[in-house]
């Protein structure tokens, strides 16, 4: 007998042990069920399970645990990423706090300190995965560093290299000048700040007294200005086109050109070019063939290409000294305080520059070109569709890929360089060593591999193919690859997304994926992006300690409706966790009314009119549930499972089973049965959403089942075939409902006190619903609090209408006199004041949302707060006008 009450924390760890005891998770079962892949995005090795990762690998458990139960053969590839730059500050932080750093540690030491923190530390979001429920095939885990993995990187970067699609060059990166290295887009943040604009005259060489005003936000890299650009329809500028200025403090002449990036509207519309130290800038220098002149060192300080009085300078002390000497020399023409958008490290905090230094280069736009193709022509497919539109956007103006990182945590880059600088790539140091002994004619030669690691995200990118065993011809990568779905943010689609695309389709002429779902941003309850310095962060394993990882998911999965961003709030996971409540609860009565799976039960052959419906709703969710799933419609899923689990069968069908409970026959026989049947197809269908608890109540209901497990169970019901009339039972019952949820309806708006008891008469009644009316008098009875129901073929006359309810079902007029029940001016007077006070409150919504200044000025999350008072407000006052209507006189 199952307890009395819920506990998810004993069951949770109970199963998800068996789960992994079993081998129930690991692939290759049934051996002749048909491929279904999803690789994990891999976390990375410092995470902690967030919001983000809770939906995402919910998402994924959902259909992995959906198709194993379809019988097919599911892998769910885990792993971790190395995640360069995190990893190595972390332990760069221990190292501060013993006294040292990784240079007097060396580089072979502080790798094996590295790698002691990846043993000690890392991966504890695997098991945060566990208690979230998620069942990939953890005896297939992997490690972006693995030797494995390793070797795959080797030998993309040589290949490629040898292609001539990976190369050295001289351009512009996110530099951080704390870490010392290059980051990705990815890893900068711009926070929008106050700071200043400030306007500079620069003299024209040969026009005394001329100058031309250019602002800047930046104005301690002018040392590295090479030209001025005006608006080529600028009509201000246009006699100075071709001219020369004089570089403040400098003295060196730079070009007036004319280019259309300079925006006449803006500012002065003369923009200073500093190629070295801005992206827009550096694409204009190579339109124009301007020098690029770099005037930062690797740390942020002035260099040795500025004027002596500024060399080693802090940048932002420079910037002072700077703006000083400006005015001194008149040239500072005005400071105006602006809101400007500053690149920021999400790594170390510190201020991005744009930095001009020699790194690795991926061609990204020739590999591009097949992974256009594919999106173009439906190989694989996003979801939502619009997507699609951000993935060209991104490929057709792609740039080049920087690949280089300037960090020691990493796969070092495969390329090794003689004594004058030649590149050798290769396999190995020894291989690099005979093509160099080839290349110099002799043997006595030394090399020296490059300093740098490649971009975590090159790694990842061959994350589908390089898991499975590639450069091998491996039986896991002939019958897993490509992969099914790729469930991920739509932040990385092209960081992540694309690149895995590039390269599926280079190296094995497939897509990676038939399908990407793009999944929706978690946000608070106010729509606000959760971060820890609004402190409105909400923690997963919180929510699972107290309500339940089944809540969680169930949660996460209501909520993923198709290209909106969901707006989490901790009252949605207590809901849901009461919806676990109701399912054991409504187990339980099951089990003390005798209800039992009945392996020898028959659905076709069921009689009674309630049985025969409950049977028929429950093929009709099984489908709708299978077609939402296999769309990736998870929020439809979850509420047609909700509606049915809460409404359908606790609500109406056990309730319609509990007289018949109470008496002895047949029909108590087939209702046991039809009741334990349809309780084991809910919990299938519902096991792919809450694990656990469908697990233990599937067990106890089917303790002689033949599979170990509900997850290794079969999905599908066999095939039902009711006979014709099926469908008259389910109108039949449907007919139920509708009578007595408009009578509930009717109570509920009147205050009616379910003690009262009340009449029901039904008006220009058909034959069909007297028949309906004998058959089912004793559940309407019951259900709808009524002492006496009658039936009349004629229709309601005025006299009798008067101080009654009216409501309308199939053809028939329903009517409930209440003058005996309730004061009906009472009643009234009470309806009329609820409906001023909502009257006053739409008033002063409408008001406010019509002020143009409120809704411009404040938080968006606070107008729309307004906005949904403003829709509830509107949906009570409808249900008080109806329920005023509803009482004639």
């Amino acid at each position: 007998m199952l307890d009395k009450n819920y506990s998810f924390s004993e069951i949770e760890t109970r199963h998800y042990k068996a789960w992994s005891d079993s081998g129930s998770m690991a692939c290759g079962h049934p051996t002749e069920g048909q491929p279904y892949t999803i690789m994990m995005p891999p976390p990375n090795v410092t995470g902690n399970l967030h919001m983000g990762h809770a939906l995402t690998f919910t998402l994924q458990d959902i259909l992995i645990r959906h198709y194993r139960m379809r019988g097919r053969d599911v892998l769910w590839q885990p792993g971790m990423d190395h995640a360069g730059i995190a990893t190595q500050m972390m332990v760069e932080k221990q190292l501060t706090k013993e006294g040292t750093d990784r240079h007097q540690l060396g580089r072979d030491s502080f790798l094996e300190r590295v790698w002691q923190w990846k043993e000690e530390y890392g991966g504890q979001i695997f098991t945060q995965l566990e208690r979230l429920g998620a069942s990939p095939d953890w005896s297939r885990q992997r490690f972006t560093l693995d030797e494995g993995l390793s070797h795959a990187v080797r030998k993309v970067f040589v290949d490629l290299y040898r292609q001539g699609l990976i190369y050295r060059d001289k351009r512009l990166v996110n530099w951080d000048p704390k870490l010392q290295t290059a980051i990705s887009d990815l890893e900068v943040e711009n926070r929008e700040q106050n700071g200043s604009m400030w306007n500079i005259k620069y003299p024209i060489v040969g026009k005394p007294g001329r100058y031309i005003v250019v602002a800047t936000t930046r104005p301690e890299t002018l040392f590295g200005d090479t030209g001025i650009a005006v608006h080529p329809e600028d009509e201000r500028y246009k006699d100075i086109v071709g001219e020369y200025a004089e570089l403040p403090l400098v003295g060196r002449q730079i070009p007036i050109i004319s280019d259309e990036y300079a925006d006449p509207e803006k500012g002065t519309g003369a923009v200073k070019i500093t190629p070295a130290h801005d992206f827009n800038d550096f694409e204009v220098g190579r339109r124009h063939d301007l020098e690029s002149i770099n005037v930062l060192d690797h740390n942020g300080h002035l260099n040795e290409n500025v004027p002596t009085a500024y060399q080693g300078m802090e940048r932002f002390k420079a910037r002072k000294k700077v703006l000083h000497d400006l005015s001194d020399k008149e040239l500072l023409v005005e400071e105006k305080e602006t809101v400007i958008s500053v690149p920021y490290s999400s790594r170390s905090g510190e201020v991005v520059e744009p930095w001009l230094t020699d790194q690795w280069y991926v061609d990204a736009a020739t590999l591009a070109q097949p992974a256009l193709e594919a999106v173009e022509t439906g190989k694989t497919k996003f979801v939502p569709e619009n997507w699609t539109h951000t993935y060209f956007d991104w490929l057709r103006n792609i740039q080049p890929w920087c690949i280089s990182r300037q960090l020691w945590w990493g796969h070092r880059i495969p390329v090794w360089y003689g004594e004058d600088g030649q590149p050798f790539s290769a396999m190995t140091e020894e291989e690099a060593l005979t093509d160099a002994k080839s290349f110099y004619g002799k043997d006595d030669v030394s090399l020296n591999q490059d300093e740098d690691v490649l971009d975590t995200w090159f790694s990842s990118a061959l994350w589908p193919f390089s898991t499975l065993g590639w450069p091998e011809e491996t039986p896991e990568l002939e019958r897993y690859y490509p992969t099914d779905v790729l469930i991920t943010g739509h932040d990385i689609i092209f960081f992540w997304v694309a690149r895995m695309m590039m390269m599926g389709l280079h190296f094995l002429g497939e897509v990676p994926f038939k399908h990407v779902y793009m999944h929706a941003l978690v946000r608070d309850e106010k729509g606000q992006k959760m971060s820890k310095t609004k402190g409105n962060v909400i923690d997963p394993l919180e929510m699972i300690d107290a309500y339940g990882a089944d809540a969680l998911r169930f949660t996460m999965a209501a909520m993923a409706a198709p290209g909106r961003d969901i707006r989490f709030t901790k009252t949605a996971v207590e809901g849901y966790r009461n919806f676990a409540t109701k399912l054991w609860n409504v187990s339980r009565f099951s089990e003390m009314n005798g209800c039992k799976y009945d392996s020898s039960f028959n659905p076709e052959a069921v009689e009674l009119g309630i049985n025969r419906w409950i049977i028929s709703e429950m093929l009709d969710l099984e489908e709708k549930v299978t077609l939402a799933i296999e769309a990736y419609r998870f929020n439809e899923a979850a509420h047609d499972l909700y509606q049915f689990i809460w409404g359908t069968f606790c609500d109406w069908y056990i309730e319609f089973c509990k007289p018949i409970f109470s008496e002895e026959g047949a029909q108590k026989v087939e209702t046991q049965a039809s009741v334990g049947w349809v309780l084991d197809r809910i919990l299938h269908l519902l096991h792919p959403f809450m694990p656990y608890i469908t697990e233990e109540l599937w067990e106890n209901l089917r303790p002689d089942a033949d599979v170990a497990c509900l997850m290794k169970s079969t999905w599908s019901a066999d095939p039902v075939y009711f006979m014709d009339n099926v469908s008259a039972d389910v109108v039949d019952m449907n007919w139920v409902i509708s009578v007595i949820s408009s009578v509930r309806s009717v109570r509920a708006e009147m205050n009616i006190s379910p003690k009262t008891l009340l009449t029901l008469k039904f008006y220009e009644a058909n034959p069909e619903t007297h028949r309906r009316v004998r058959v089912y008098a004793d559940l309407l009875a019951k259900l709808a609090r009524l002492q006496d129901i009658e039936v009349f073929e004629l229709p309601l006359t005025d006299q009798e209408a008067k101080g009654a309810v009216q409501f309308i079902v199939h053809e028939s007029t329903l009517l409930l006199p209440l003058e005996d029940a309730i004061d009906l001016s009472a009643e009234k007077d009470r309806l009329g004041k609820e409906l001023g006070k909502l009257d006053q409150e739409i008033s002063g919504i409408e008001k406010k949302l019509s002020n143009e200044s409120f809704v411009s000025r404040a938080p968006d999350a606070v107008v729309e707060e307004n906005r949904s008072r403003l829709s509830n407000a509107v949906q009570a006052k409808e249900k008080l006008v109806q329920a005023l209507e509803r009482i004639s006189f």
